[in-house]
């Protein structure tokens, strides 16, 4: 079969099946192994959270793999549930610039139970993680805006194709089997984002539905099911269902696998927030060392890309008072008074009793915005915050970049005095980050049996 017969899933599944752990370049293993320090870390930190706590209980057969932070064990699909719901769930997790998919827990809960379920070796699972990081991206390179735009997340459906193309790849499947594996995970896709109408907890639920979907779909792509070899580029596939406002162009899917790695390409959130109010939050911080005082703020005006007014603005009166502490991450309002009050935006930000805060509500309130018709979105995440003071004074600041991501990223250090903090806020002893640190370099230096009981303990 030439190229120009091949479909998509066809040229992916002849790259999975034949890529060799040698094959992967520093940066894109080096960021997977961010990616193991980040997602752990935050999973624990929402273990005994309302939300971590449902979905304990409602996924709660046991077997032989892990929960991160818990000493005991699940079956695979329950493991990836909890880990990829407990990740997601304080949205602070790594994202990707051009289409903020968290591939990170998903592609980690998933291949890592799958590792354990199947018995697998850390090289196994090492190749798994990075395919399945890399598939995820290349798909939110194609998308863009448009899967958000039609109603869906698309961390849920980009990431069940990441999770079954990453376990398809720690299995070893045939080029066959994972052609099926990918045609099969297109009908297990889903998740829509009516969350943001009440700050409900569906959004948190998607990465790990998605994580436990992605194995089951590599399961019966093993095992002989099959699935449409056309499942990207249909006329009735992924992105003619869940992106329909674009015309999509499959060559970021397909050319350089091997030579381009979007994997390596992933950013690290410095805010417990939704992706695209990180660079406003960043300019609230800096205003705040100007020490403004928020009580003679007449009006905060930001300027912004129209492809984030209905997840971040609108409607503005509900985001200038989010309802829940969960809404308050997808909050632009709430998300740059924190900056501005409290000059930081982590987990005690997004409490129930935080997103009460009548000093910080009261900054909220006062927060407007403007589309900029030149703004980059989603190209590139930008911030802009201009505060009138009541006197005429105006302050101003703007950040051209995500902080954390390609273009001013956050070094191994910073994610592991990251993962400690969130260790902490969750009561962990102070060496937890270090075993989580030692576990993810191990698990691309070390060929032996995928052993994750050390993450079980995290110290304790």
């Amino acid at each position: 079969m030439s190229k120009d017969e091949q479909s998509c899933s066809d040229i992916l599944a002849e790259w999975i099946a034949t890529l060799s752990p040698g094959d992967v370049p520093d940066d894109a293993r080096i960021a997977a192994e961010d990616t193991i320090i980040d997602t752990v870390a935050l999973t624990v930190a929402a273990l005994d959270t309302d939300y971590g706590l449902a979905v304990r209980k409602a996924f709660n057969a046991r077997g032989n793999c892990t929960v991160w932070g818990l000493s005991e064990t699940f079956d695979f699909a329950s493991a990836a549930v909890i880990n990829g719901t407990c990740g997601h769930g304080e949205d602070y997790d790594n994202t990707f610039e051009g289409c903020p998919v968290h591939s990170g827990v998903v592609i980690v809960p998933a291949v890592f139970a799958a590792a354990e379920a199947m018995e697998l070796s850390n090289a196994d699972a090492a190749k798994g993680l990075v395919v399945g990081i890399e598939v995820a991206n290349r798909l939110g390179v194609i998308s863009g805006k448009g899967i958000h735009s039609a109603g869906f997340h698309p961390t849920a459906i980009l990431g069940t194709m990441g999770a079954a193309a990453g376990v398809a790849a720690a299995m070893g499947q045939s080029q066959k089997e994972i052609r099926d594996t990918l045609g099969v995970a297109g009908s297990m896709a889903a998740g829509i984002i009516e969350y943001l109408a009440d700050g409900s907890w569906t959004k948190r639920m998607h990465a790990g539905w998605a994580a436990q979907s992605g194995i089951r779909a590599a399961m019966m792509g093993a095992a002989g099911f099959s699935g449409p070899r056309t499942v990207f580029e249909g006329s009735h596939g992924l992105y003619a269902s869940f992106a329909p406002s674009i015309t999509a162009d499959f060559a970021p899917l397909t050319e350089g696998l091997g030579e381009t790695w979007q994997a390596a390409r992933v950013a690290f959130k410095p805010y417990a927030c939704g992706t695209m109010t990180q660079p406003f939050i960043d300019c609230a911080v800096r205003l705040k060392e100007k020490n403004i005082n928020p009580d003679v703020i007449a009006n905060i005006i930001c300027d912004v890309g129209e492809g984030t007014v209905h997840r971040l603005w609108e409607p503005l009166a509900l985001k200038k008072a989010p309802p829940t502490s969960y809404a308050a991450k997808f909050s632009s309002p709430y998300t740059i008074a924190a900056g501005l009050i409290r000059g930081r935006a982590g987990l005690a930000e997004f409490t129930d009793e935080a997103v009460r805060d009548p000093d910080l509500l009261a900054v909220a309130s006062k927060v407007s915005y403007v589309i900029d018709p030149d703004d980059e979105y989603p190209r590139n995440y930008t911030g802009h915050v201009r505060v009138e003071m009541k006197d005429g004074t105006v302050f101003e600041e703007r950040q051209g970049q995500l902080r954390g991501g390609v273009k001013d990223p956050l070094m191994r250090e910073e994610i592991v005095e990251k993962a400690a903090a969130n260790l902490s806020f969750a009561n962990r002893p102070e060496g937890a980050a270090e075993v989580l640190r030692s576990f993810s370099s191990s698990l691309f230096a070390n060929d032996g049996a995928f052993d994750a009981r050390s993450l079980r303990s995290l110290g304790t």
